[in-house]
């Protein structure tokens, strides 16, 4: 699959798989610019990159997993949803819940994206069948 991708600055970097596509379904994404992220508060992170996907994809921002182990470096809306309509800059919202500033330097990998397909739905308003489980949810099935 091809998606078409823009740079917006000249330092900007493609995503990219870090152990390649054989082996890795998220590609790595960089932070365009040096910033720092405060303890408990969340902030849209510039990647200079802007994407085409094509219809019936999306393309899904997550958190890194070392980054959330070692630094407590998380995204607040993971996983976030890239539309396939949406035409201007990805920007990574990231959520420091450690207690000290981190920094993020120009060129860190801060998160991952998976492209993944999707059905569009069409609603059919009725009665709901009955099921084994039914209405029952947090924690019915114990513990």
């Amino acid at each position: 699959m091809r998606i078409r991708i823009k740079k917006l600055d000249n330092n900007a970097r493609l995503p990219e798989y870090a152990h390649g596509p054989a082996e890795d379904a998220g590609l790595d994404i960089r932070c365009l610019e040096n910033t720092t992220l405060i303890p408990g508060v969340a902030q849209a992170v510039a990647t200079g990159l802007a994407l085409e996907i094509p219809s019936g994809y999306e393309v899904q921002i997550r958190p890194r997993s070392g980054l959330a182990l070692k630094h407590a470096i998380t995204l607040p809306n993971a996983p976030a949803t890239i539309d396939p309509g949406y035409r201007g800059e990805l920007r990574v919202i990231l959520l420091n819940l450690g207690k000290e500033p981190y920094e993020v330097h120009a060129g860190d990998r801060i998160a991952q994206m998976v492209v993944a397909k999707y059905e569009a739905v069409e609603w059919e308003e009725s009665e709901l069948s009955e099921s084994v489980r039914g209405a029952g949810g947090f924690g019915s099935s114990g513990r």
